[in-house]
Formats: C-alpha cells, sequence, structure tokens
C-alpha cells in the first residue's frame, strides 16, 4: 500500500468511523494496520509494534493463530451461523462442556451472549429472576465495591465505579444501586476488619432490596488496576450467603489465566453463583461472552415452566463458539501457570527501572499484567505516537501505562515494552 493509498484511508476514517472513546471533531490519532502475527501489530506504512496490549486484553495466544485459523476454516465450510431458539450444534456444546470442565465445581450452567458487558446483563437479569421466582420480587438492585467496571451498556453501567467512572454523564438514567468502598490495595495486605464492618452495614440496612453482589475478583481492572488480597471474596461470600445475596464474579478481563490463575476465582476458598467470562474466551478472534451459573439458579429459575428472559440473535454463533474451543484446547494443551509466572518475572524486571522517575507513583505486576502508575494523568494523543515510535502498542488511560500481553510473548519483547515505557516517561514526562 503506498503512501497516498493510505492517506485516503486514514482521512476516510476520521471523516466516518467513530472509535471508541473519542471525538469526532478532535480524534486520537489512529494507525493503519496491515497485518498482525504474533505478537507483532505491522502497520500499512512497514513498521511492526510490539503488542502489549493483547488488543484489550483478549488476543492470548498471539494473532493469527493457525489453531483458531483452521477452526474457522473447517466451520465456515459447514456453516456460519443458525438461530439458537430451537436449533443447537457440536461448536456450542463442546463449548459449554469445556467451560464447565475448567470453571469452579458448583457452575454447572451456561447461557451464551455477544459481548462481556451483555454477559453482565445477563448475570444481573438471572439475579432478579432467581430472588422473583423465590418469593422476593423486590430483590432488584446490586450491591458493588466502587472503582469497579463491568461494561457500557445500561445495566453494565449501573454497577460501575459512579464518580470515577466512565458513565456519570448517564447517572439520571441508571438504575440506583448500593456501592461499598473498594477492597484496600495489596494482595498481601491484611484484612482490614473495620473496612469488612462497613460493607456488613450496608448489607444489613439495604439486604432486603439487593439481588447480587458483583465484583471484578483480585484485580480491579479499567477502574484503576487494584489489586486487592482474595481473602476480602471469601468474607464477601460470606456475608452474601447470611443475607441472601448471589454473588457474581466478573471474570471479563481476569479469566483465562490472565492472574496466573485459570480464573481469578481460583485464588480464593469459594466459588460465586455467577460468573461472567469474554475477552480472551475466543483468543480474541469473535466477540463472545458467557454466564455461568450453578443448578441452584438455573433450576431456581427454570421451576414450574419458567424460562430465562434473554435471547440475543447471534447467541451462540457457531463461528465463534468453534474459535472459542481451539483456544480454550490451546489453553488446556498448555501449562498455562507456569507460562503467566514467566512473565510476571519478566514483567516485574522490565518494569523496575521505572520506579526511579519522579513521575511514577508506583509498579505493580500480578501474572500477565504489569502496571506503572503515574502522579498525574497523561494526555493519549500526546502518549500514543510516542510508543509507535519506540515500536511498541501500549493504550494508557489516565495515569496508568499498563501492559497485558499475549502468553506467548517472549523476554526480549517484554523487555522492550519495559524499556518504551522507561524512555517514554523519562523524555517527555519528567
Amino acid at each position: 500500500m503506498n503512501q497516498e493509498e493510505r492517506d485516503v484511508l486514514t482521512e476516510l476514517d476520521k471523516q466516518l468511523l467513530w472509535h471508541p472513546y473519542t471525538s469526532m471533531s478532535h480524534p486520537t490519532p489512529h494507525f493503519l494496520v496491515e497485518k498482525a502475527s504474533g505478537c507483532q501489530i505491522q502497520l500499512a506504512d512497514g513498521r511492526s509494534l510490539i503488542d502489549g496490549m493483547s488488543s484489550w486484553w483478549s488476543v492470548i495466544h498471539g494473532y493469527n493463530h493457525p489453531a483458531i485459523n483452521q477452526a474457522l476454516h473447517t466451520q465456515i465450510d459447514q456453516f456460519s451461523h443458525v438461530m439458537f431458539g430451537g436449533l443447537t450444534h457440536q461448536p456450542a456444546i463442546s463449548l459449554g462442556q469445556k467451560l464447565v470442565d475448567m470453571s469452579p465445581p458448583t457452575l454447572t450452567r451456561v447461557f451464551f451472549s455477544d459481548s462481556g458487558s451483555v454477559s453482565v446483563e445477563v448475570a444481573l437479569k438471572m439475579a432478579i429472576q432467581y430472588w422473583n421466582t423465590q418469593g422476593h420480587p423486590e430483590k432488584q438492585h446490586f450491591i458493588t465495591p466502587r472503582s469497579g467496571y463491568h461494561g457500557d451498556t445500561f445495566a453494565a453501567m449501573s454497577v460501575c465505579d459512579p464518580v470515577n467512572g466512565m458513565h456519570g454523564l448517564f447517572q439520571k438514567a441508571l438504575t440506583p444501586q448500593f456501592f461499598v468502598p473498594p477492597p484496600p490495595i495489596g494482595l498481601t495486605q491484611p484484612i482490614d476488619s473495620d473496612y469488612l464492618a462497613d460493607v456488613r452495614a450496608t448489607f444489613e440496612q439495604y439486604h432486603e432490596q439487593l439481588a447480587g453482589f458483583i465484583i471484578e475478583p483480585v484485580v480491579q481492572n479499567a477502574g484503576g488496576m487494584r489489586f486487592y488480597n482474595p481473602a476480602y471474596l471469601d468474607a464477601f461470600k460470606a456475608l452474601c450467603d447470611e443475607f441472601k445475596v448471589l454473588l457474581i464474579f466478573d471474570e471479563i478481563a481476569t479469566g483465562f489465566g490472565r492472574t496466573g490463575k485459570l480464573f481469578a476465582a481460583e485464588h480464593c476458598a469459594i466459588e460465586p453463583d455467577i460468573m461472567c467470562v469474554g475477552k480472551a474466551l475466543t483468543g480474541g478472534y469473535i466477540t463472545l461472552a458467557a454466564t455461568l451459573t450453578s443448578d441452584k439458579v438455573a433450576l431456581g429459575i427454570s421451576q414450574e415452566g419458567g424460562v430465562f428472559m434473554h435471547g440475543p440473535t447471534f447467541m451462540g454463533n457457531a463461528l465463534a463458539c468453534s474459535a472459542a474451543n481451539a483456544s480454550l484446547e490451546l489453553i488446556q494443551q498448555s501449562n498455562i501457570e507456569e507460562t503467566v509466572t514467566n512473565i510476571e518475572h519478566w514483567l516485574k524486571a522490565a518494569l523496575a527501572p521505572c520506579k526511579s522517575l519522579d513521575m511514577v507513583q508506583n509498579v505493580r505486576c500480578l501474572g500477565a499484567i504489569g502496571v506503572v502508575e503515574l502522579k498525574q494523568a497523561v494526555d493519549l494523543h500526546q502518549i500514543q505516537p510516542l510508543f509507535v515510535e519506540q515500536g511498541v502498542w501500549i493504550r494508557p488511560f489516565g495515569k496508568l501505562i499498563y501492559l497485558m500481553p499475549p502468553y506467548i510473548i517472549q523476554e526480549d519483547e517484554i523487555k522492550k515494552l519495559g524499556q518504551a515505557i522507561y524512555t517514554v516517561i523519562n523524555q517527555h514526562f519528567q
């Protein structure tokens, strides 16, 4: 592709396409991609970038993986999609079995949807509908920690942080929910009994209205990349059981190995009533999500012939299920905990030099997540091109410059990502 062709496409993109979290009048620069393979994104101008983001944490096996490619080729020759109402197919059944086999044991039923945000909508609807069938129609609301992020659709927005989140504009249109402070930061910090007492007080006051407690286990991701002691999850489960509230884990970002365990739920001793997965489910190939739940919830909703009131058009899409089956088979064939443990060691070493920079507040790593937290927010318009000049793809937000690379990444590539972060901060933001 020559320069003239690139310029035409770039201008058309600027005029026609509204990218996520961007202004049409003052658009963020967008870099034209020609192809991608492994951990490399190749731009149309010939530059190659090491991917530090896994395309928003989803492309865990790298780009253009032959096993997932083949699964899609095979499925498309049979059929790409049939409606899931009244019909079923082998890719969906196989995927359901894989998810149940690898998930916490109490999660035995699978509901497919189109995206992570919709899987949260499904989880919230499940909780409300369950309590309605149990004779508690008053349980229509949710409790959740601040600093959480669960998606951009309306019900999902209602359980995102109402102050520091991205959705303050819509507060008057959202269903009011109940918020508690976020779990104190620190994976190994002792449990704060005063904090748990405050959470308990909210349960005591409002439990008759509460259908569920939703939380991102161990890591609050887009709300600040906050790591907290998994023992808090055990305490939350005890409160949920005591006050008859369903526990919902949002594992959309943390699932499939990102925190060093297959699911972040494995860091604690309890299991949720409902769990949402997405993002890495298909290896980043096609959008697909799932909401898993227990027999208690599924059969409770279904008693006396009750039906769950949700049904996306592309639910159980055969192409997406085939990609997901191939992705999960790759996970099953690998020692994912060892792989991610190695990545964690590499991230810690690569990001350690950033601790010496005056603008850096904190550096932290967990599994295949590395975070450099600055003392003030950066301007994405300014910093994004600087990383591209360094030959890496990193997309910060707010005060956070973070890495969530594909699991196939090598140590030398992580070193280059770390060097790029250090260089950009040191040369432009000190």
